[in-house]
């Protein structure tokens, strides 16, 4: 059933509104896997009742559509008020077991906080969302989900006129670092306050439970587990080569989901600076930046919550510094965590990052595939290589087969050649992900109105550390020609 707790909170977090309707809603994808987890009436999912309610044309039993307001950094500069501009909250969906899930349709139309926009959405962004978070829950990371896919019939005009489409997202919530920004930013602190405690009785009640003297107070709880679990997720995205390419506040989830699939990419071929993003001329986002900017996001969320850390200014600001200076270290735990497994090393240790970062050389130096690097170095170490595709697939470099011997020698060193390392590597290391140009295909076929594309792709992805008999198709870096160098947002 739908609930709305946020909506309790009062109108000065969120406006009641309504979607506007399309003209010919067409199911693009219906993703009955997540519909299972969430407890949605199989005979409900794909009816024409659930189409014209998944398009906007009509509402859900016990929804009550609303659009939330919130702040950002954008690039480094404040915007004192952004918002739900095309999306719209159908409500918290309270599963069987007590969870509570944010169900949203994204491209549904104007909103109070549209901005002079049309709230719609592209068929592209619809698509390149769906597939990009659907792989990223099965490649294991903490994301925001997708459980539909419809195409409105109606134009878009963007560069020029293009399909429309929207798509129902879910998450554990929505509220970002730009929540908080508002309240303590934009309206001078008021309703902080009660926000913090929604957001941490929503998404930090154990570790509130387990707070002790030494952290008693709900904003340090909640400042410390928001620390923890963005440390975690973009631990996460650098051990996969994935960009997120938009990392403003207003993208950073309190929930520790990642949100916001308009320009991501991974990354095929390595390089530290990588950058797809069109928006993105700087290189402020690019691939080595994310874990710095992610931990100043989070220190623009600590000096937004001072006020309520502690009514001893000198304490608050300690509290706060402390909280915030723990991102390096949970990122340095969860990342070498993250590499000890997709190296077959067992554990990582400050010795090991010679070799590292020898890896990461050869790969920048010889142009190579950073997943398929990955996954070559996993079929080496259990002697399956030939049995695989990779063969025909990559080319190591004459540098990378050199850095071999010194990897093998650190390994046997320290026992680590063993079926539970190579177990490890192989639940680490991909052998698909969700590649640019096979995304832009997608896109290209949705556009036309084929959608055979998009859920074949979105079937195979959902298995990414198996190998498939058509894997030379699905794991193949893309060729020159096709190869995918910028993404767009879609707004």
């Amino acid at each position: 059933m739908f609930d709305s707790s946020y909506r309790r909170l009062g109108d000065a977090y969120s406006v009641l509104c309504a979607a506007t309707p399309v003209s010919e809603p067409k199911w693009m994808a219906f993703n009955h896997a997540l519909a299972e987890t969430m407890g949605w009436p199989k005979a409900w999912r794909e009816t024409d009742e659930a189409l014209a309610a998944l398009a906007g044309n009509s509402t859900l039993a016990g929804s009550t559509p609303y659009a939330t307001v919130y702040a950002g950094h954008q690039f480094g500069s404040y915007n004192p008020q952004l918002g739900d501009g095309r999306a719209l909250m159908l409500g918290e969906w309270c599963t069987e077991e007590g969870k509570r899930l944010d169900v949203q349709l994204k491209g549904a139309g104007r909103t109070p906080f549209s901005r002079g926009g049309d709230g719609r959405s592209p068929i592209g962004p619809v698509v390149r969302e769906y597939l990009v978070s659907e792989a990223m829950a099965a490649l294991g990371v903490p994301t925001t989900r997708a459980l539909a896919a419809v195409a409105t019939g109606d134009p878009v005009l963007r560069q020029g006129p293009e399909p429309g489409g929207i798509l129902t997202r879910v998450a554990s919530s929505h509220l970002r670092i730009g929540t908080v920004q508002y309240f303590a930013m934009s309206k001078g602190g008021d309703g902080v306050a009660e926000l913090v405690n929604h957001i941490t009785m929503r998404h930090y009640q154990e570790e509130l439970a387990q707070s002790s003297a030494a952290n008693p107070g709900t904003t340090q709880v909640l400042l410390k587990g928001v620390c923890k679990r963005l440390a975690s997720l973009v631990a996460q995205w650098q051990s996969l080569g994935f960009i997120h390419g938009v990392l403003n506040t207003d993208n950073m989830l309190l929930c520790g989901e990642t949100v916001d699939y308009g320009p991501c990419a991974f990354m095929d071929n390595y390089a530290a600076d990588r950058v797809f993003s069109s928006i993105d001329t700087g290189g402020r986002y690019a691939y080595q930046n994310q874990p710095g900017i992610v931990h100043w996001n989070l220190s623009v969320l600590a000096q937004c919550l001072l006020p309520l850390m502690h009514d001893d200014q000198e304490k608050a600001l300690q509290a706060a510094q402390h909280a915030v200076d723990l991102f390096p270290r949970h990122f340095t735990d969860v990342h070498g965590a993250l590499l000890a497994n997709k190296f077959g090393l067992g554990t990582f240790r400050e010795s090991d990052r010679e070799l590292v970062d020898g890896f990461f050389k050869a790969l920048a130096e010889g142009d190579l595939d950073f997943t398929l690097a990955f996954r070559w170095l996993t079929e080496v170490a259990g002697g399956n290589l030939d049995h695989t595709p990779l063969p025909e697939l990559f080319k190591p470099s004459v540098a990378l087969l050199k850095w071999l011997d010194g990897w093998r020698a650190v390994r046997k060193q320290r026992n680590a050649d063993t079926e539970a390392t190579l177990e490890q590597m192989r639940k680490a290391n991909p052998v698909v992900i969700p590649r640019n140009h096979r995304v832009a295909e997608a896109i290209s076929a949705a556009e036309l109105g084929d959608y055979r594309v998009l859920n074949d792709y979105h079937q195979r992805w959902q298995t990414p550390y198996e190998w498939h008999a058509d894997d030379r198709l699905y794991a193949a870096s893309p060729e020159p020609e096709v190869r995918v160098t910028r993404t767009f947002c879609g707004t």
